[in-house]
């Protein structure tokens, strides 16, 4: 199991990618998979094997908007983890609240 981000963006097609980028979103949200947009990036959880070919059919789709294309893709890959797309952040917000707390009672 893997958390992967990744940011796919026609190049050559002028300077808003907004409609390329909604299609690659498109793709991801239908893939059932756990994912989250952010405003660089794209998050997906899952299996190697089923979140590859949503990453390339999300580039195609970019790449039918201009002759070239950027992907930069990350991997968190954590055997026997699950919804780490959303555990992962809780326990930095779990440890910032503890923080807040402390500094409260000093």
């Amino acid at each position: 199991m893997a958390v992967f981000a990744f940011s796919v963006a026609p190049l050559g097609a002028g300077e808003s990618v907004a409609d390329s980028v909604a299609e690659a979103v498109r793709i991801v949200r239908e893939s059932g998979l756990p994912n989250r947009t952010t405003a660089m990036f794209t998050e997906i959880e899952g299996e190697w094997d089923e979140v590859m070919p949503v990453v390339k059919a999300a580039t195609d789709a970019v790449g039918r908007a201009g002759h070239r294309v950027s992907l930069v893709l990350k991997a968190d890959i954590r055997p026997g983890y699950t919804g780490q797309l959303d555990a992962k952040i809780a326990r930095v917000e779990e440890r910032l609240a503890a923080d807040e707390q402390e500094s409260g009672h000093s």
